[in-house]
């Protein structure tokens, strides 16, 4: 595990990536781009440990690996960070073209410029879509490309958040509508195992609040189901189909250093 707070000089954060790391799913009206995210949550924690914390968060939704590492690695490294973290290829193991190992070379290429700056970075593994579902034909793609991920990961000493193995987030209850971003209650376990990771010590955030269940004749699942298809399976089609992404004409939410005016206790 990487030991970040407790370290002589502030921390400064720079978040990089793709809707994940912007935070989409878990949404904030108040914000840029409307949404928070667990990488808003960790930095909160920083600041609250520490007044002097900074953050910044380039991250675009819809972002493949490629251009996140060429639009956002080198206004990153511009701010002078000494904490990053570098998650992407989710997009990219979605498409027909999937290269698994080109993918791992740019990330092993990427990993090996942020610590050559005496930067410290952690990266995070594709997410277990399972054995049934929308994405479950995806599953064998994602557990090679994160097999490959924790090897240069290791050989550059950078800290790995194992999303594929936080098991409750096989919950539908941590996701949004869209079924492909995590809604509050699945951004606030991110937070937390990546605070953990970062062996990040007197965290005050708080469990995730999880909706409750509301049991569904298959009737009403059908119907459920047959809702989110039409409202978020099509147009995503759509979008695959033009060649358009959803991060079109977005914003990175903080393109430079940042601080809370309000910061939560948890949660």
């Amino acid at each position: 595990m990487m030991s970040i707070l407790g370290r002589d000089e502030s921390i400064r954060y720079v978040a990089l990536g793709d809707s994940l790391s912007e935070g989409v799913g878990d949404d904030a009206p108040d914000r840029p781009n409307g949404v928070r995210g667990w990488t808003d949550r960790v930095a909160e924690q920083f600041m609250l440990a520490d007044p002097q914390a900074l953050y910044a968060n380039l991250a675009i939704r819809g972002r493949l690996l490629v251009p996140i590492i060429e639009e956002q690695l080198e206004p990153a490294l511009e701010l002078k960070p000494n904490l990053v973290s570098l998650i992407g290829g989710g997009n990219d193991s979605l498409r027909p073209g999937f290269d698994v190992d080109a993918l791992i070379q740019h990330y092993d290429a990427a990993f090996k410029t942020l610590r050559d700056e005496n930067i410290e970075v952690f990266t995070m593994t594709g997410f277990d879509p399972g054995p049934k579902g929308f994405l479950s034909g995806n599953r064998a793609r994602v557990a090679l490309f994160n097999e490959l991920l924790r090897e240069v990961a290791e050989d550059r000493g950078v800290a790995i958040v194992d999303y594929w193995r936080m098991r409750e987030l096989r919950d539908l209850r941590y996701w949004a509508p869209d079924r492909l971003h995590m809604n509050p209650a699945g951004h606030t376990l991110v937070a937390r195992r990546a605070l953990e990771t970062l062996s990040a010590e007197n965290i005050r955030i708080g469990d995730p609040v999880v909706p409750e269940s509301m049991p569904q004749t298959r009737a009403q699942e059908a119907l459920a189901n047959a809702k989110w298809a039409r409202e978020f399976v099509v147009p995503w089609i759509g979008r695959r189909l033009r060649g358009t992404s959803s991060g079109d004409n977005i914003a990175p939410k903080y393109p430079e250093w940042t601080r809370f005016d309000a910061l939560p206790e948890e949660g």
